[in-house]
């Protein structure tokens, strides 16, 4: 089921993020993203953020602000069973997505891709000096 965060959430939801990142961005030190947790745990309650949940156990999330995807995570052993789809769908609910993702992260740049996003500009992102796409989803208004 799909519902929206409750502050309960919050602990749940920031393992989930911390395992993705460390799992996803090996090319980028571990350091960094332990450096961005407290940060991204103060604002977290502030998003629009949906969490997919099963026999009471929060399973993936999705942040939102706005139109922009700030992230997806799924936990390691759900993945590839179409909760990342779910989670997505619920945001095409907009009618133009966009979001960030490192071009060495294949696996989701595949994922966006089959889920109808395109790339939009290639960039550097001056924190980690990775090499990042835009991707956009539906039309712009």
């Amino acid at each position: 089921m799909i519902r929206l965060f409750e502050y309960r959430d919050l602990d749940k939801i920031m393992e989930i993020w911390l395992e993705g990142n460390l799992q996803a961005h090996a090319f980028i030190g571990e350091e960094h993203w332990k450096q961005n947790y407290e940060s991204v745990k103060s604002v977290l309650p502030n998003a629009e953020v949906y969490v997919y949940e099963e026999a009471g156990e929060i399973r993936g999330f999705i942040g939102m602000d706005a139109d922009y995807i700030a992230g997806l995570f799924i936990k390691e052993e759900y993945r590839g069973r179409g909760i990342g789809h779910q989670l997505i769908e619920t945001a095409k609910r907009k009618k133009r997505l966009s979001l960030h993702v490192y071009e060495r992260n294949t696996g989701a740049v595949a994922f966006y891709l089959a889920e109808g996003f395109t790339v939009q500009q290639s960039m550097t992102e001056k924190e980690t000096g990775e090499r990042e796409f835009l991707m956009v989803y539906g039309e712009s208004e």
